[in-house]
C-alpha cells in the first residue's frame, strides 16, 4: 500500500507498479533555471523506464508577464499537458527531478489544485535511483495520451492584493524559500532588482533535505515551530517565480501542517507591480 504520506520511496515505488490492475505513471520534471533545454536533454539523456516529461516553462506554467515568471497555468493547458504525457483521471502520479525536489514538488502541487490527489514525489529522485542500482533508459518512449479533467481549486492560493492586506493586517506569515541571500537582498541572479516582500520569513527550501531526501515530519515539524509560523496564523510561501516555494508547501505537508498557500507570482510579480520591497 502507497504510503498517505506526499512522498514514497523506492519500496512503495515498487509496491505501487506491482499491484494488479494499477494505472502508475512516473513523470520526469527535471528543470534548470536559465536553460529551458536541459530538462528534455537530460531526460533523453537517461530517465526511469517508462517514464513521460513535463516541461517547467511549457508544461506548468504559463508565458511570463506582469504575473510572474512562472504564473499557473490554465486549465486547458495543464489537462492537455497531463494528457499528452499518459497521466489521466485514475493515474496515480510519481513525480520526480534530479533529487531536490524543485520541479517535482510544483507538478506535485498543480495536480492537486487541479483536483487530483492521487501524487507523490518520488523522495531522492533519480539521484536515489541510480544510487541504488537501477536501470535508466534513453531517448524519447511513446506514450498512450489519456483523458484529464481539470478542477480547479480556489482555497490553495493567494493573488497579489489579497497577500498585500493580509500582510498589512498582520494576519498571515509569508514564508520564502529562496536561499538566504537572495531573501536578504544580496544578490538576485534573475529578476531586476534584489530584495524581498516586506514582513516574509526566510525558510529556505534546502532545508527541508537531508542528504537529498526529506526529512523525517518531526524534525519538518521543529523546523517550522522553530521559525514561529505555527500560531495559529495562515500561511502562504512564496520564492522567485513560484517554483521553489512548492519544496516548503510539499516539507509543510509531510510535517503534518496543513492549509498552507501558494503565492504563485512570488517575488517576481511582486516586483513587477511595482509594491514595497526590503533589503538586509
Amino acid at each position: 500500500m502507497v504510503s498517505a504520506r506526499p512522498i514514497v520511496s523506492l519500496e512503495e515505488l515498487d509496491g505501487l507498479l506491482a499491484r494488479p490492475g494499477a494505472e502508475v505513471r512516473l513523470v520526469d520534471t527535471r528543470w534548470k533555471l536559465g536553460d529551458p533545454e536541459a530538462g528534455r536533454r537530460l531526460f533523453e539523456e537517461g530517465h526511469i523506464p517508462g517514464a513521460s516529461y513535463v516541461d517547467m516553462d511549457r508544461d506548468l506554467a504559463a508565458p511570463p508577464g506582469r504575473q510572474g515568471r512562472h504564473p499557473l497555468p490554465s486549465s486547458e493547458d495543464f489537462a492537455a499537458a497531463m494528457a499528452r504525457s499518459g497521466v489521466g483521471d485514475g493515474t496515480t502520479v510519481i513525480a520526480y527531478d534530479d533529487e531536490n525536489g524543485l520541479g517535482a514538488a510544483r507538478l506535485w502541487w498543480l495536480l492537486r489544485h487541479f483536483g487530483h490527489e492521487a501524487v507523490y514525489v518520488l523522495d531522492g529522485g533519480l539521484r536515489g535511483w541510480l544510487a541504488a542500482g537501477r536501470p535508466a533508459e534513453r531517448g524519447q518512449p511513446a506514450v498512450r495520451q489519456h483523458f484529464f479533467t481539470a478542477r480547479k481549486v480556489s482555497d490553495d492560493s493567494v493573488e497579489a492584493l489579497e497577500l498585500r492586506e493580509l500582510l498589512a493586517r498582520d494576519q498571515v506569515h509569508l514564508l520564502d524559500a529562496r536561499a538566504p541571500e537572495r531573501w536578504r537582498g544580496e544578490i538576485e541572479p534573475v529578476d531586476r532588482e534584489p530584495g524581498r516582500i516586506p514582513g516574509s520569513v526566510n525558510a529556505p527550501a534546502a532545508q527541508n533535505l537531508l542528504e537529498h531526501r526529506f526529512r523525517s515530519p518531526e524534525d519538518l515539524h521543529s523546523l517550522y515551530r522553530q521559525l514561529g509560523v505555527l500560531d495559529g496564523k495562515a500561511i502562504v510561501v512564496s520564492c522567485g517565480s513560484g517554483v521553489t516555494a512548492c519544496v516548503d508547501l510539499l516539507g509543510l505537508e509531510l510535517a503534518g501542517i496543513h492549509g498552507a498557500k501558494l503565492y504563485p507570482g512570488s517575488y517576481s510579480e511582486w516586483l513587477a507591480r511595482g509594491f514595497p520591497i526590503e533589503k538586509g
